[in-house]
């Protein structure tokens, strides 16, 4: 006679377990995974040369750290890039005032070109 109801029991704790157990996983994947997706589209653009990217992520991610670290690293290589493509135009305006080789001049200014069409900073 206690056998069906203790069968009914089980059968719900076990539905409830597994309802529970789905929500969890549902909830710390979407934790991770969705700010690994984000990072995966973001840094596709920064490997295109575009070091305006910020990764912006929700307070509570799992990996706001990594997401950190990679935006001060992407503000350091703009920085860098920046007075890189300063000394290039100092250097070619130099070269123009003193009447530099006509084939230094030209390599200065492909490397700007080039230094210019390749980030965007």
């Amino acid at each position: 006679a206690i056998l069906p109801a203790v069968i009914y029991t089980n059968l719900i704790t076990l539905a409830l377990v597994t309802v529970a157990t789905v929500f969890v996983v549902l909830y710390v994947s979407h934790k991770i995974a969705g700010p690994l997706f984000r990072f995966e589209k973001e840094l596709a653009e920064i490997a295109e040369g575009d070091l305006t990217k910020v990764i912006h992520l929700r307070r509570k991610d799992e990996v706001t750290d990594m997401a950190d670290s990679l935006n001060r690293m992407t503000a350091s290589l703009r920085e860098r890039l920046e007075e890189l493509q300063g000394e290039l135009d100092e250097a070619a305006a130099i070269a123009r005032e003193e009447n530099a080789s006509d084939r230094l001049v030209e390599k200065l200014k492909d490397a700007q070109t080039t230094v210019h069409g390749r980030f965007k900073v």
